[in-house]
Protein backbone atom coordinates (compact mmCIF):
# COMPACT_ATOMS: atom_id res chain seq x y z
CA UNK A 1 0.00 0.00 0.00
CA UNK A 2 1.35 3.41 -0.93
CA UNK A 3 1.98 5.80 1.92
CA UNK A 4 -1.24 7.67 2.70
CA UNK A 5 -0.46 11.21 3.82
CA UNK A 6 -3.71 13.01 2.89
CA UNK A 7 -7.11 12.63 4.55
CA UNK A 8 -8.02 8.94 4.59
CA UNK A 9 -11.67 7.91 4.89
CA UNK A 10 -12.37 4.35 6.02
CA UNK A 11 -15.88 2.95 5.59
CA UNK A 12 -17.23 0.25 7.87
CA UNK A 13 -19.09 -0.96 4.82
CA UNK A 14 -21.43 -3.53 6.36
CA UNK A 15 -22.47 -1.08 9.07
CA UNK A 16 -23.36 1.44 6.37
CA UNK A 17 -25.21 -0.89 4.01
CA UNK A 18 -27.25 -2.27 6.94
CA UNK A 19 -28.24 1.31 7.74
CA UNK A 20 -29.04 1.95 4.10
CA UNK A 21 -31.14 -1.23 3.94
CA UNK A 22 -33.26 -0.22 6.91
CA UNK A 23 -33.31 3.47 6.01
CA UNK A 24 -34.31 3.27 2.34
CA UNK A 25 -37.70 1.73 1.43
CA UNK A 26 -37.56 -1.71 -0.16
CA UNK A 27 -39.83 -0.33 -2.87
CA UNK A 28 -36.57 0.90 -4.44
CA UNK A 29 -36.08 -1.91 -6.95
CA UNK A 30 -34.21 -2.96 -10.07
CA UNK A 31 -36.02 -3.32 -13.41
CA UNK A 32 -36.58 -7.03 -12.65
CA UNK A 33 -38.18 -6.22 -9.29
CA UNK A 34 -35.17 -7.10 -7.10
CA UNK A 35 -34.72 -4.78 -4.09
CA UNK A 36 -31.71 -2.47 -4.44
CA UNK A 37 -32.41 -0.19 -1.48
CA UNK A 38 -29.14 -1.10 0.26
CA UNK A 39 -27.14 -0.61 -2.95
CA UNK A 40 -28.59 2.76 -3.81
CA UNK A 41 -28.60 3.89 -0.18
CA UNK A 42 -24.91 3.07 0.21
CA UNK A 43 -24.03 4.92 -3.01
CA UNK A 44 -25.95 7.94 -1.73
CA UNK A 45 -24.09 7.68 1.60
CA UNK A 46 -20.68 7.63 -0.11
CA UNK A 47 -21.66 10.53 -2.37
CA UNK A 48 -22.64 12.64 0.65
CA UNK A 49 -19.52 11.68 2.62
CA UNK A 50 -17.18 12.62 -0.24
CA UNK A 51 -19.02 15.91 -0.81
CA UNK A 52 -19.01 16.90 2.84
CA UNK A 53 -15.61 15.65 4.03
CA UNK A 54 -13.34 15.71 0.95
CA UNK A 55 -11.16 12.65 1.53
CA UNK A 56 -8.02 12.17 -0.55
CA UNK A 57 -8.14 8.40 -0.07
CA UNK A 58 -11.12 6.11 0.46
CA UNK A 59 -11.37 2.45 1.44
CA UNK A 60 -14.50 0.34 1.76
CA UNK A 61 -13.48 -2.06 4.54
CA UNK A 62 -15.22 -5.44 4.49
CA UNK A 63 -15.92 -8.31 6.88
CA UNK A 64 -14.08 -11.23 5.28
CA UNK A 65 -14.88 -13.03 8.55
CA UNK A 66 -17.46 -11.37 10.78
CA UNK A 67 -16.84 -13.81 13.66
CA UNK A 68 -13.17 -14.88 13.58
CA UNK A 69 -12.39 -18.24 15.15
CA UNK A 70 -9.53 -16.77 17.20
CA UNK A 71 -11.98 -14.44 18.94
CA UNK A 72 -14.58 -17.18 19.45
CA UNK A 73 -11.91 -19.46 20.94
CA UNK A 74 -11.25 -16.86 23.62
CA UNK A 75 -14.91 -15.93 24.26
CA UNK A 76 -17.30 -18.58 22.81
CA UNK A 77 -20.33 -16.30 23.22
CA UNK A 78 -18.80 -13.72 20.87
CA UNK A 79 -21.58 -12.82 18.37
CA UNK A 80 -23.05 -16.30 18.89
CA UNK A 81 -26.64 -15.03 18.84
CA UNK A 82 -26.13 -13.72 15.29
CA UNK A 83 -25.11 -17.08 13.79
CA UNK A 84 -27.59 -18.30 11.17
CA UNK A 85 -25.62 -21.43 10.34
CA UNK A 86 -22.42 -22.91 11.75
CA UNK A 87 -19.91 -24.11 9.19
CA UNK A 88 -17.16 -26.65 9.92
CA UNK A 89 -14.75 -24.78 7.64
CA UNK A 90 -14.77 -21.09 6.85
CA UNK A 91 -16.75 -18.33 8.56
CA UNK A 92 -20.14 -19.09 10.09
CA UNK A 93 -23.08 -17.64 8.20
CA UNK A 94 -24.40 -14.44 9.76
CA UNK A 95 -28.10 -13.83 10.17
CA UNK A 96 -28.90 -11.24 7.49
CA UNK A 97 -32.31 -10.18 6.12
CA UNK A 98 -33.30 -12.28 3.10
CA UNK A 99 -33.53 -9.32 0.75
CA UNK A 100 -30.21 -7.82 1.86
CA UNK A 101 -27.95 -10.82 1.21
CA UNK A 102 -28.40 -10.74 -2.60
CA UNK A 103 -27.53 -7.05 -2.65
CA UNK A 104 -24.06 -7.48 -1.12
CA UNK A 105 -22.44 -8.93 -4.29
CA UNK A 106 -23.99 -6.07 -6.27
CA UNK A 107 -22.48 -3.55 -3.84
CA UNK A 108 -19.08 -5.20 -4.22
CA UNK A 109 -19.32 -5.22 -8.02
CA UNK A 110 -20.29 -1.55 -8.17
CA UNK A 111 -17.49 -0.46 -5.82
CA UNK A 112 -14.98 -2.43 -7.90
CA UNK A 113 -16.24 -0.99 -11.21
CA UNK A 114 -16.18 2.56 -9.87
CA UNK A 115 -12.66 2.03 -8.53
CA UNK A 116 -13.24 2.51 -4.81
CA UNK A 117 -10.72 0.35 -2.95
CA UNK A 118 -12.45 -2.57 -1.25
CA UNK A 119 -10.49 -4.54 1.33
CA UNK A 120 -11.35 -7.59 3.38
CA UNK A 121 -8.79 -9.97 4.86
CA UNK A 122 -9.45 -13.65 5.72
CA UNK A 123 -9.83 -14.33 9.47
CA UNK A 124 -10.39 -10.65 10.25
CA UNK A 125 -13.32 -8.30 10.65
CA UNK A 126 -13.70 -4.95 8.93
CA UNK A 127 -12.86 -3.33 12.30
CA UNK A 128 -9.42 -4.94 12.16
CA UNK A 129 -8.84 -3.75 8.60
CA UNK A 130 -9.83 -0.25 9.73
CA UNK A 131 -7.50 -0.50 12.73
CA UNK A 132 -4.56 -1.48 10.55
CA UNK A 133 -5.15 1.22 7.92
CA UNK A 134 -5.44 3.73 10.76
CA UNK A 135 -2.17 2.58 12.34
CA UNK A 136 -0.35 2.92 9.03
CA UNK A 137 -1.80 6.27 7.97
CA UNK A 138 0.49 9.29 8.08
CA UNK A 139 -2.28 11.86 7.83
CA UNK A 140 -5.72 12.44 9.34
CA UNK A 141 -8.25 9.61 9.32
CA UNK A 142 -12.06 9.70 9.22
CA UNK A 143 -13.68 6.39 10.21
CA UNK A 144 -17.33 6.16 9.15
CA UNK A 145 -19.24 3.61 11.21
CA UNK A 146 -22.39 3.02 13.20
CA UNK A 147 -20.38 0.76 15.53
CA UNK A 148 -19.17 2.43 18.74
CA UNK A 149 -16.46 -0.22 19.14
CA UNK A 150 -14.31 1.86 16.81
CA UNK A 151 -14.31 4.78 19.25
CA UNK A 152 -11.20 3.11 20.66
CA UNK A 153 -9.27 4.39 17.62
CA UNK A 154 -10.08 8.07 18.22
CA UNK A 155 -6.84 9.98 18.68
CA UNK A 156 -6.77 13.78 18.59
CA UNK A 157 -2.98 13.91 18.35
CA UNK A 158 -3.05 11.92 15.11
CA UNK A 159 -6.24 13.45 13.73
CA UNK A 160 -8.22 10.21 13.96
CA UNK A 161 -11.93 10.70 14.48
CA UNK A 162 -15.10 8.65 14.04
CA UNK A 163 -17.99 9.96 11.95
CA UNK A 164 -20.96 8.30 13.60
CA UNK A 165 -24.26 8.50 11.65
CA UNK A 166 -27.16 9.77 13.71
CA UNK A 167 -29.58 10.05 10.80
CA UNK A 168 -28.44 8.77 7.43
CA UNK A 169 -25.03 10.31 6.85
CA UNK A 170 -26.37 13.84 6.55
CA UNK A 171 -26.30 14.14 10.33
CA UNK A 172 -23.07 12.81 11.77
CA UNK A 173 -21.62 12.92 15.26
CA UNK A 174 -18.02 14.00 14.73
CA UNK A 175 -16.48 11.96 17.51
CA UNK A 176 -13.22 13.22 18.93
CA UNK A 177 -11.72 12.82 22.40
CA UNK A 178 -13.76 15.72 23.81
CA UNK A 179 -16.98 13.94 22.80
CA UNK A 180 -15.78 10.67 24.34
CA UNK A 181 -14.81 12.34 27.61
CA UNK A 182 -18.17 14.09 27.80
CA UNK A 183 -20.24 11.00 27.00
CA UNK A 184 -18.17 8.22 28.57
CA UNK A 185 -15.50 9.79 30.77
CA UNK A 186 -12.65 8.22 28.79
CA UNK A 187 -10.52 9.08 25.77
CA UNK A 188 -10.05 6.88 22.72
CA UNK A 189 -7.37 4.73 24.30
CA UNK A 190 -9.62 4.04 27.30
CA UNK A 191 -12.76 3.16 25.35
CA UNK A 192 -11.84 -0.51 24.74
CA UNK A 193 -11.29 -1.05 28.48
CA UNK A 194 -14.63 0.65 29.22
CA UNK A 195 -16.37 -1.55 26.64
CA UNK A 196 -14.98 -4.84 27.91
CA UNK A 197 -15.74 -3.97 31.55
CA UNK A 198 -19.38 -3.04 30.93
CA UNK A 199 -19.90 -5.75 28.28
CA UNK A 200 -21.91 -5.58 25.08
CA UNK A 201 -24.91 -7.90 24.58
CA UNK A 202 -25.00 -7.08 20.86
CA UNK A 203 -21.56 -8.69 20.50
CA UNK A 204 -22.09 -11.43 23.08
CA UNK A 205 -19.58 -9.92 25.52
CA UNK A 206 -20.66 -10.59 29.11
CA UNK A 207 -18.65 -7.87 30.80
CA UNK A 208 -18.16 -7.85 34.57
CA UNK A 209 -21.49 -8.53 36.32
CA UNK A 210 -22.65 -5.46 38.22
CA UNK A 211 -20.19 -3.13 36.48
CA UNK A 212 -22.07 -0.82 34.15
CA UNK A 213 -20.82 2.07 32.08
CA UNK A 214 -20.67 4.61 34.92
CA UNK A 215 -18.89 2.24 37.31
CA UNK A 216 -16.44 1.23 34.59
CA UNK A 217 -15.66 4.90 33.88
CA UNK A 218 -15.10 5.58 37.60
CA UNK A 219 -12.76 2.60 37.91
CA UNK A 220 -10.76 3.75 34.90
CA UNK A 221 -10.59 7.30 36.23
CA UNK A 222 -9.30 5.95 39.55
CA UNK A 223 -6.84 3.31 38.30
CA UNK A 224 -5.97 4.45 34.76
CA UNK A 225 -6.58 1.36 32.68
CA UNK A 226 -7.53 -2.31 32.91
CA UNK A 227 -4.05 -3.28 34.05
CA UNK A 228 -4.30 -0.71 36.85
CA UNK A 229 -7.70 -2.05 37.90
CA UNK A 230 -6.43 -5.63 38.00
CA UNK A 231 -3.41 -4.51 40.05
CA UNK A 232 -5.80 -2.79 42.47
CA UNK A 233 -7.73 -6.03 42.93
CA UNK A 234 -4.53 -7.59 44.27
CA UNK A 235 -3.73 -4.60 46.46
CA UNK A 236 -5.58 -4.67 49.80
CA UNK A 237 -5.00 -0.92 50.20
CA UNK A 238 -6.58 0.01 46.86
CA UNK A 239 -9.85 1.94 47.05
CA UNK A 240 -12.25 -0.76 45.86
CA UNK A 241 -15.46 -1.69 47.62
CA UNK A 242 -15.65 -5.30 48.82
CA UNK A 243 -18.34 -5.96 46.20
CA UNK A 244 -16.24 -4.50 43.38
CA UNK A 245 -13.21 -6.51 44.46
CA UNK A 246 -15.27 -9.70 44.58
CA UNK A 247 -16.85 -9.12 41.16
CA UNK A 248 -13.57 -8.26 39.49
CA UNK A 249 -11.86 -11.26 41.07
CA UNK A 250 -14.59 -13.60 39.86
CA UNK A 251 -14.42 -12.07 36.38
CA UNK A 252 -10.65 -12.50 36.11
CA UNK A 253 -10.80 -15.38 33.55
CA UNK A 254 -12.95 -13.17 31.28
CA UNK A 255 -10.78 -10.08 31.84
CA UNK A 256 -7.65 -12.06 30.96
CA UNK A 257 -8.86 -12.74 27.41
CA UNK A 258 -11.33 -9.91 26.69
CA UNK A 259 -8.72 -7.32 25.65
CA UNK A 260 -7.62 -9.39 22.66
CA UNK A 261 -11.24 -9.86 21.62
CA UNK A 262 -12.41 -6.28 22.10
CA UNK A 263 -9.39 -4.35 20.84
CA UNK A 264 -9.18 -4.10 17.08
CA UNK A 265 -6.12 -5.58 15.44
CA UNK A 266 -3.58 -3.18 13.96
CA UNK A 267 -1.33 -5.71 12.26
CA UNK A 268 -3.59 -7.25 9.60
CA UNK A 269 -1.72 -8.31 6.44
CA UNK A 270 -3.29 -5.81 4.07
CA UNK A 271 -3.11 -6.42 0.33
CA UNK A 272 -1.47 -3.98 -2.04
CA UNK A 273 -4.26 -1.62 -3.03
CA UNK A 274 -4.59 1.86 -4.51
CA UNK A 275 -6.61 3.83 -1.99
CA UNK A 276 -6.67 7.11 -3.94
CA UNK A 277 -10.14 8.55 -4.48
CA UNK A 278 -11.04 7.57 -8.08
CA UNK A 279 -11.79 10.48 -10.39
CA UNK A 280 -12.94 8.29 -13.27
CA UNK A 281 -14.43 4.78 -13.17
CA UNK A 282 -11.98 1.89 -13.20
CA UNK A 283 -14.24 -0.08 -15.56
CA UNK A 284 -16.66 2.22 -17.42
CA UNK A 285 -18.28 -0.66 -19.33
CA UNK A 286 -19.03 -2.54 -16.10
CA UNK A 287 -20.43 0.65 -14.57
CA UNK A 288 -22.86 1.07 -17.48
CA UNK A 289 -23.89 -2.59 -17.35
CA UNK A 290 -24.46 -2.54 -13.59
CA UNK A 291 -26.38 0.74 -13.77
CA UNK A 292 -28.74 -0.70 -16.39
CA UNK A 293 -29.06 -4.17 -14.84
CA UNK A 294 -29.85 -2.90 -11.36
CA UNK A 295 -31.52 0.43 -12.13
CA UNK A 296 -29.00 2.43 -10.09
CA UNK A 297 -29.96 5.66 -11.86
CA UNK A 298 -29.36 8.92 -10.04
CA UNK A 299 -27.55 7.33 -7.07
CA UNK A 300 -24.66 6.12 -9.23
CA UNK A 301 -24.71 9.18 -11.50
CA UNK A 302 -24.43 11.55 -8.55
CA UNK A 303 -21.55 9.62 -7.04
CA UNK A 304 -19.63 9.55 -10.32
CA UNK A 305 -20.18 13.29 -10.78
CA UNK A 306 -18.94 13.98 -7.23
CA UNK A 307 -15.85 11.83 -7.72
CA UNK A 308 -15.04 13.61 -11.00
CA UNK A 309 -14.79 17.05 -9.33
Amino acid sequence: MRSVTGRLMLLDTASLYFRAYFGVPDSVRAPDGSPVNAVRGLLDFIDRLVKDHHPDDLVACMDADWRPAWRVELIPSYKAHRVAEERPSGPDEEEVPDTLSPQVPVIEAVLDAVGIARVGVPAYEADDVIGTFTARARGPVDIVTGDRDLYQLVDDARGVRVLYPLKGVGTLQITDEAVLREKYGVDGAGYADLALLRGDPSDGLPGVPGVGEKTAAKLLAEFGDLAGILAAVDDPKARLTPTQRKRLTEAHPYLAVAPKVVRVADDVPLPEVDTALPRTPRDPDAVRELAARWGLGGSLERLLATLAR
